[in-house]
């Protein structure tokens, strides 16, 4: 799909994201679902989608875990847990967002839509999450989990993406001696106050990939850039 950069979204693109997501919903609640706080803060502090993102993500987690839950019996708690995990982090939800071709539809600042936020893998997963907020709402559980399901499941079917989700920093490691590349090197730099700190980090596999990811630690970031790396190298 080609690059298209937006600050505002229209009747039309509207509906072409309704079909899209084959799923009709009130327009205010899909406009809101894609209105992130870099436009609202720019136009005069209008509502943001973050309510529906917290919204969506329950939904999200509730719909992956019956469906584990159902389709593999033979699997224990734990197993299960990383399973989920690995489908509902934002590098799983970016990758959806890319699938469905979302980045342009989202309304953005001026400042994130020149820093390239519709690619950022936080802003397209948190979107996601607010269109199945805004689904909830607007047409029921049952749609909501019809949708999660339709997003959700191709990931579900890969059979090599447990294993990355679960341990990302070895599987980036392992496909770029595969390449012939060197080792993976990472850089973390880090926000906010002492009780609230906000880590990115940003992964190199020189020759192949630059990835970043974000997290409440360093570890957690670092883990968020190497999985987004692999699944971009996995897909090439």
């Amino acid at each position: 799909m080609r690059r298209v950069e937006r600050t505002d979204t229209g009747a039309d693109e509207l509906a072409e994201l309704q079909r899209t997501l084959r799923v009709e919903l009130d327009p205010e609640l899909l406009l809101l679902a894609l209105t992130h706080r870099s436009f609202a803060y720019e136009n005069g502090g209008i509502p943001t989608n973050e309510r529906l993102e917290f919204l969506g993500d329950s939904i999200l987690g509730q719909a992956v875990t019956v469906k584990l839950f159902t389709d593999h019996p033979e699997l224990d708690e734990g197993e299960l847990a990383k399973r989920r995990a690995s489908l509902v982090s934002s590098v799983a939800l970016a990758e959806v967002a890319r699938a469905i071709g979302l980045g342009p539809y989202i309304r953005l600042g001026r400042g994130e839509t020149m820093t390239g936020g519709a690619e950022k893998p936080s802003i397209l997963a948190d979107t996601v999450e607010a269109i199945i907020g805004a689904v909830y709402l607007s047409r029921g559980g049952e749609i909501a989990t019809d949708l999660v399901l339709r997003l959700i499941t191709p990931l579900m079917l890969d059979p090599d993406r447990f294993g990355a989700a679960m341990d990302p920093k070895t599987s980036l490691q392992e496909i770029a001696a595969r390449r012939g590349a060197a080792a993976p090197s990472y850089s973390v730099s880090e926000s906010g106050p002492d009780h609230s700190k906000h880590f990115v980090a940003t992964v190199t596999v020189a020759g192949l990939v630059t990835a970043s990811g974000e997290g409440s630690s360093k570890k957690q970031a670092e883990m968020a850039a190497a999985l987004e790396a692999w699944t971009t190298l996995n897909d090439r």
